[in-house]
This record gives C-alpha cells, sequence and structure tokens, in this order.
C-alpha cells in the first residue's frame, strides 16, 4: 500500500510541464471556437472509449508535448491507419493545430490540452497504446531543475501499463546530458528493452519527420539523440 501510495505522489510532483502559457493569436483563438468540438477531448478523469470517438478499433499513438503540432500535422497525411492523441498544455500550439488539422480536414487526430500525467493515469485503459512519443521535451539544464525532468523512472513505470506488449516509446531531445539522462532511466526501466540493442541510441527513424525546432537547434550545432525502446 505505501508503495502506491509513493508512486502516486512522486508522479503527482512530476508533472509534465511548467505552463509558460503564451498570448494566443487571433486565428489560435477561433481555433478553440470553431474546432473544439472536432479535435478536443475534454479531461473527465474517466476512461475513453476511444472506439467510439474515432468511429473505428485501430492502433493508437500518443505524442506528448506536440508543441506546434508539425508532427501530429504530418502524421495526419501519411499515417491514416492509425489513430493520433497529442497532449499539450500551452494554447497556442494547440490552436495552431487544430487549424492545421481543420486545413486538412484529418479524421484522426484527437487533442487534450490538459496534464500528460493525469490524462495517462486517468482517461487511457491500460495496454491500449501501440506507441508513445516524447519528442524534444523540456531538458530543465540547471542541475537544481532536473527532477522536473518528465522522464523519470515513475514516469516510464506509468507508460508501461498502459502500452501494449510489444509496443514503442520513442524519446528524442537535442540536449546532450537529457539523452544520457533518458538513457540511464530506459535502461533500468524492467518493462522496456532497447530496440537497437543494450545502451545504444537509434538512427533517426523516417517517420520523425525534421521540424522547425530540430532545423533551429541543427543550426545552433545542437546533436539529435533517438531513443527506441519496447514494451517487454
Amino acid at each position: 500500500m505505501s508503495n502506491d501510495h509513493d508512486t502516486t505522489s512522486h508522479l503527482r510532483r512530476i508533472r509534465s510541464f511548467v505552463l509558460r502559457e503564451g498570448r494566443m493569436t487571433p486565428a489560435q483563438e477561433r481555433a478553440f471556437q470553431a474546432h473544439w468540438a472536432r479535435f478536443g477531448i475534454d479531461f473527465t478523469g474517466t476512461v475513453q472509449d476511444f472506439d467510439t470517438r474515432f468511429g473505428r478499433h485501430a492502433p493508437r499513438v500518443l505524442e506528448i508535448g506536440f508543441g506546434n503540432g508539425e508532427a501530429l500535422a504530418w502524421a495526419s497525411e501519411h499515417d491514416l491507419a492509425r489513430d493520433y492523441l497529442g497532449v499539450e498544455v500551452h494554447g497556442p500550439g494547440v490552436g495552431r493545430l487544430m487549424n492545421a488539422l481543420a486545413a486538412r480536414d484529418a479524421t484522426h487526430v484527437r487533442l487534450y490540452k490538459h496534464d500528460a500525467v493525469e490524462v495517462l493515469e486517468q482517461e487511457i485503459a491500460p495496454g491500449s497504446l501501440s506507441e508513445v512519443r516524447i519528442w524534444f521535451p523540456d531538458p530543465w539544464h540547471k542541475k537544481r531543475h532536473n527532477k522536473r525532468r518528465i522522464v523519470q523512472p515513475a514516469f516510464v513505470a506509468l507508460l508501461a501499463t498502459r502500452v501494449a506488449p510489444g509496443g514503442l516509446l520513442h524519446l528524442a531531445t537535442d540536449w546532450e546530458p537529457y539523452a544520457q539522462h533518458m538513457l540511464d532511466v530506459m535502461e533500468m526501466a524492467p518493462d522496456w528493452h532497447n530496440d537497437v540493442g543494450p545502451g545504444q541510441y537509434a538512427q533517426k527513424p523516417d517517420w520523425r519527420i525534421e521540424t522547425h525546432f530540430e532545423r533551429r537547434g541543427l543550426k545552433l550545432g545542437h546533436g539529435v539523440w533517438d531513443l527506441l525502446y519496447r514494451k517487454s
């Protein structure tokens, strides 16, 4: 009992974000009025029936912290066989992505504007995801802030309960100390195994497009590290 309580308390402290809400443009504000009913999911704290919500039974991919939504917009056109869930707390990015999805008439992407830990704990059924993507999360550069990084043992243990056996966890970062931290955490995680070999980073997979964020980092001389892990 005490271990379960300690894990839950720890996850409560590891929120998937620190809210730094930017100012939304008029177009992004209009997106919430025009498109939220179509693309948005209101957090209710109960397990969702995604078959009903999407109108089909299909493998489901969760992207945590999708930023401006470039990758999800691309997936809405290039991966029609799977359903996509995106979680992001910052309104401007959510609004921008909804406008992009509406322009593409996307039918298989739904979005949360909410904390990822609570969505995972309360709205997503165990073993129901085929893939989770966490691309370029906040690295929290300062050592005293490292504990705020989302990739922590308790969090990847939670992810393991929501991903089906054989499912994929794909991490990516352009901050080398965070890449090493991710590798250390994942190599010790009992429910995950490295898809390319123990202690190894992966080559960039074709499905991870080079986003504006990444291009900016590469111009600054940053490397990029991908990590691929399978649910045991």
